[in-house]
């Protein structure tokens, strides 16, 4: 009865576990490029493919990998399993892949497209079409960010602007985190192709036509294995996103050169600004200086100055005359203190003059060195 018991409980938690597992909607490309769809659980798909649980749960956004004469390759949202024979992709349904599927790859596969590895094995031509699928998307993104990055930039970086527009700058802010996004996919992109091409074994392990048709793997029309075939194929789109990460730091660069440009203009404006306050100030200082003077005519005191008509016009012109040659004594004191001092004047006859001088003195001490020979020699004689 106990044994009978842990029967049934093992069978019971079997059918909970098979229920459970995920269904896998699976598009599969033989090599003509004959594609088939259906669904299948987790667990029936990777017994069939010889595989074990851990190695369909993808969890990294991109990796490739080798299992029992299996490629394994994630893309961010493609996850494909490539056999010698065939070519599975898994979920492939809400990711956007239909016009690439339908009508690029299933071409790519059967040797009709532009790939270099249409007379290679079908291992290499379902590689390198996923592999120029991931290029292109990048490439894409960047064509996408690089004018916007440019023009945002050409109107924050306008000298006659006097203030920054809010909506560019966050625009820009916009533009700078997909930029950083992309080049970290360029970098995981980079990194995941050099971790192979640093491990000769990992790229022989990629040539399953090795392992299951020895026959077909033999020296190619040009003289090259097929090993040397797929390190050149992994180290053309390393080179590819090679360059594209170049151009994206590039935009990098441009940013940040742009925003010390900007910072150089709001500093020049903030500056003509804190100007003209200082020079207000002085008037200001200036005014109330000499305003001391109608302050003591204007107290309730007795004087024979008020009785005379033509003191106001003396009084008036005073307080300004004073005040407006106190504001440019201090106007000329603010230029000389605040302007930059110029540099050292270096005259052009003094430039020119000191090649020649060396070659004036290279020349005597020739001439010193020629005659004190001629000279030892005569006294020989």
């Amino acid at each position: 009865s106990g044994e009978f018991y842990q029967h049934a409980t093992t069978e019971a938690s079997q059918a909970t576990l098979a229920s459970v597992s995920p269904v896998f909607a699976v598009m599969k490309l033989d090599k003509e490029g004959n594609a088939t769809f259906f669904e299948k659980k987790k667990t029936e798909l990777y017994q069939e493919l010889g595989l074990q649980a851990r190695d369909l749960r993808f969890q990294h956004l991109m990796s490739i990998a080798t299992r029992n004469n299996r490629i394994i390759m994630r893309m961010e949202f493609l996850k494909a399993v490539i056999t010698p024979e065939f070519l599975l992709i898994l979920d492939y349904r809400n990711l956007n892949l239909e016009h690439w599927l339908f009508n690029e790859l299933a071409s790519q596969l059967a040797g009709e497209g532009q790939l270099v590895t249409y007379s290679l094995p079908f291992e290499f031509r379902a590689i390198e079409a996923i592999l120029q699928y991931r290029i292109s998307k990048l490439q894409g993104r960047l064509n996408t960010l690089q004018p916007q990055i440019l023009e945002t930039l050409e109107a924050l970086v306008d000298p006659k602007l006097l203030s920054v527009d809010r909506s560019k700058l966050h625009i820009l802010l916009q533009n700078g985190k997909s930029l950083s996004e992309l080049e970290t996919d360029l970098k995981v992109f980079k990194e995941t192709i050099l971790e192979i091409l640093d491990e000769e074994e990992l790229i022989e392990e990629l040539c399953l036509s090795k392992w299951t048709d020895p026959q077909v793997f033999e020296e190619s029309t040009s003289g090259i294995d097929h090993a040397e075939e797929m390190e050149l194929l992994l180290e053309n789109y390393y080179r590819q996103a090679e360059d594209l990460a170049n151009e994206a730091r590039e935009l990098r660069v441009l940013i940040d050169d742009s925003e010390s440009i900007i910072f150089i203009n709001l500093d020049s404006h903030r500056n003509v600004m804190m100007r003209l306050n200082l020079q207000l100030t002085m008037g200001t200082f200036s005014l109330s200086l000499f305003g001391l003077i109608g302050v003591a005519f204007g107290m309730n005191l007795e004087s024979s100055l008020e009785e005379d008509p033509r003191i106001f016009w003396l009084v008036t012109g005073i307080m300004f005359l004073g005040s407006g040659l106190i504001w440019r004594r201090l106007l000329s004191f603010l230029g000389r203190h605040l302007e930059p001092p110029l540099p050292p004047h270096v005259p052009a006859v003094l430039k020119k003059s000191q090649p020649a001088a060396g070659r004036v003195e290279l020349k005597n001490s020739l001439k010193a060195e020629t005659f004190g020979l001629s000279r030892s020699t005569l006294t020989n004689q």
